[in-house]
């Protein structure tokens, strides 16, 4: 084992491996490997710039014995085996799992031959790496993006690393151990918190590459990670009150329609958003101009309301759409390996744009301004943004960045860019927003509003929802939605769908958007056309407007979006502390109270900023449900109620009330 130092950073030489661990922003450091004879020098998501005064470390070495590496906080100590060991102010954190005979009487001698970094050469290609560290009893994990269960501590959990409709990969872990721990790399892998032990899997690379942030608390963690990675922009103004969608808007006049309607109810609607197949054929990029004759005179009705305009945009590209063959012949789109060449099939033989080439990124942009954005259209829904795969075989498509088992979580963050960098360089970064299906660590920086896909209508797609929303708030993203109601609705005119939606609504009051949308079946309205293609041929849902859903529904919406209406200026104070800190928008107990034991067990409530707490009501029927106080005085939103903290009380919640509590401290 040869230790050096080097420009900074602790050098490990052993055999064909070589290790790099080099401070990385403030108590945090980086750690490569690889075994080739260079590194790649690809940052991934540590993208930010770092001051000069956070590039600095204390390196020790002990001959071929030992090293150490620190960086405030928080150092690595690597023995003679190349075990490394993380400590925080000289406690251990973390360690590599290592069961491996060496030939001397350390504590890493076992016969089991298990090593830390594990390469398991791919025949002609690169490496499969196994990372493993020890298990700690007790510690809990959160983050980590977006996955459909209700499991808000991840410890016990196995997560694939890999994209898709709902599930979305942001490889970071908090841990209650006060560490956060970046996996960067943006391949198709898995990620195993065992009892035993940890291990993170990688299908294909090209080198180790993870980071690693010591802190006293989560907020402390994340505004630490944020600082390497991206913090959301500021929120644009005019975009916290209501948006309204659902499957499809077919025509403008449809579109006109529903936001005359609610200007003549006195409701304020922020946004009106125009789904998908508005278009002729994919990849078209415009609008359908039989059914969208005036997209302009549409854009200035609208924005003369209030009302700001988003429209979806899909990467498929069917290859009767009009840009398909130039495309397909300047190798913009993503290839397959083996077999055909498609790689989507839904309402058309697609393949989708390769938004990993800088130049189908410039060709998408300038496509969607010059038939969307120079008509007034404010913003983009970026919708099957994973890419949505007619089959998830990673290893059959590749990119311009390389293959997909090496880079395609990377996909939805460079979506995201194509539109950043397009309206940035037209001076207007400060007025957008991109709501998009996926992403990755670092999309945050993006202005991506990610939503949490195509979900069920059902009570456990909600329970579910809470638990997505609070992780993804730790892995960066501060910026998130729903479907209200959930997307795929069987009967609309159910009345167990409309106890759902209600208790729906009420929660996304409390959400960082507030968006009506979904797919309410059953599918029988008749299309507009009798054309095999074109927005006229595809189905719709059945209407999904406020006063879609009967009387008493009307009003106990109407009356959370009122209080939605006075929380405004308190969230606009929420999206600056995001921009600034990396603090997500909705924050799990512990994040607001690291030092109650009890707050760490809590799953099925959360606090809204630091000022509200918020129970929903996540069960068919409930109509009461207990709720956990931390220490202070509580005012119960709904009767006015004080309450002391440090106590679990019993909240009524009828089918109009959502249990929430304001701190006394913060009472406004």
């Amino acid at each position: 084992m040869i230790f050096t130092s080097e420009n900074n950073k602790l050098i490990i030489c052993h055999l064909t491996e070589r290790i790099c661990i080099e401070p990385w922003g403030q108590n945090s450091l980086r750690v490569r490997a690889t075994q080739y004879t260079k590194f790649t020098g690809r940052d991934w998501a540590l993208s930010e710039p770092l001051p000069q005064d956070e590039k600095k470390a204390e390196i020790t070495i002990d001959g071929n014995q030992s090293a150490i590496i620190q960086n405030g906080r928080i150092s690595a100590r690597v023995n003679g085996s190349g075990v490394i060991t993380f400590y925080k102010d000289d406690k251990q954190f973390l360690r590599e799992y290592y069961r491996n005979y060496n030939g001397t009487e350390s504590l890493e001698s076992r016969c089991l031959k298990i090593i830390g970094r594990d390469y398991k050469p791919i025949i002609g290609g690169d490496y499969a790496l196994t990372v493993r560290f020890e298990s700690n009893d007790g510690e809990k994990l959160f983050g980590m993006g977006q996955y459909q269960q209700p499991y808000l501590d991840l410890k016990g959990c196995v997560l694939e690393l890999a994209q898709r409709n709902s599930q979305i990969t942001i490889p970071f872990a908090v841990s209650s151990l006060g560490y956060g721990f970046l996996w960067n790399h943006p391949g198709i892998g898995k990620a195993s918190f065992g009892k035993n032990y940890t291990e993170w899997h990688a299908a294909a690379t090209k080198e180790m590459d993870y980071w690693i942030t010591a802190g006293d608390t989560p907020s402390q963690i994340l505004e630490q990670y944020t600082a390497v990675t991206g913090r959301a922009p500021a929120m644009p103004d005019g975009l916290l009150g209501l948006w309204q969608c659902k499957l499809r808007y077919r025509t403008q006049e449809e579109v006109l329609s529903v936001a005359r309607k609610y200007r003549e109810l006195g409701i304020a609607l922020d946004v009106i958003v125009i789904d998908f197949f508005h278009w002729t054929r994919q990849g078209d990029w415009c609008f359908d101009p039989e059914y969208w004759p005036d997209p302009k005179a549409m854009c200035d009705e609208l924005h003369a309301m209030g009302t700001k305009v988003m429209v979806s945009v899909w990467p498929s590209v069917d290859k009767k759409s009009k840009n398909f063959e130039e495309l397909f012949e300047k190798g913009l789109l993503i290839r397959t390996e083996r077999g055909c060449i498609q790689t989507y099939d839904f309402q058309g033989d697609c393949l989708e744009i390769d938004v990993t080439n800088p130049e189908a990124r410039k060709f998408l942009w300038e496509k969607c301004k010059k038939n969307y954005y120079d008509y007034g259209i404010d913003m983009f829904w970026l919708d099957n943004a994973e890419p949505d795969y007619a089959v998830y075989d990673y290893d059959n498509y590749r990119y311009a960045l390389g293959c997909a088992l090496e880079v395609s979580n990377i996909y939805p963050q460079l979506y995201a860019k194509t539109f950043c960098d397009g309206i940035t360089a037209l001076g207007r970064q400060k007025e957008m927003i991109h709501l998009i299906r996926s992403g990755w660590a670092g999309s945050q920086k993006y202005a991506s509003l990610i939503w949490s896909g195509d979900i069920p209508s059902t009570f456990e797609s909600l329970q579910d929802q809470l638990s997505a929303g609070l992780n993804i708030g730790l892995a960066g993203i501060p910026w998130w939605t729903t479907d209200i109601g959930g997307f795929m609705t069987d009967d609309v005119a159910a009345p167990e769908f409309r106890e759902l939606l209600l208790r729906w609504f009420e929660f996304a009051v409390f959400s960082p958007i507030l968006r009506m949308h979904g797919d309410r079946g059953p599918h029988d309205i008749p299309p507009l056309s009798d054309k095999e293609y074109g927005g006229g041929s595809l189905y719709t849902g059945h209407p999904n407007e406020l006063w879609s859903y009967g009387e008493e529904a009307f009003t106990i919406m109407k009356k959370h979006l009122e209080r939605r209406q006075t929380l405004k200026p308190y969230i606009e104070t929420l999206m600056k502390e995001a921009s600034t800190t990396g603090a997500p928008i909705m924050r799990t107990m512990f994040y607001e109270f690291p030092n109650d034991a009890k707050c760490w067990e809590l799953s099925d409530q959360y606090m809204f900023g630091s000022d509200y707490l918020v129970a929903p009501i996540l069960h068919a029927g409930e109509t009461k449900r207990n709720v956990y106080l931390p220490a202070g005085q509580w005012k119960n939103l709904d009767d006015n109620t004080v309450y002391d903290g440090a106590q679990t009380i019993v909240c009524n919640a009828p089918l109009d009330v959502i249990p929430v509590f304001i701190a006394v401290r913060n009472c406004r």
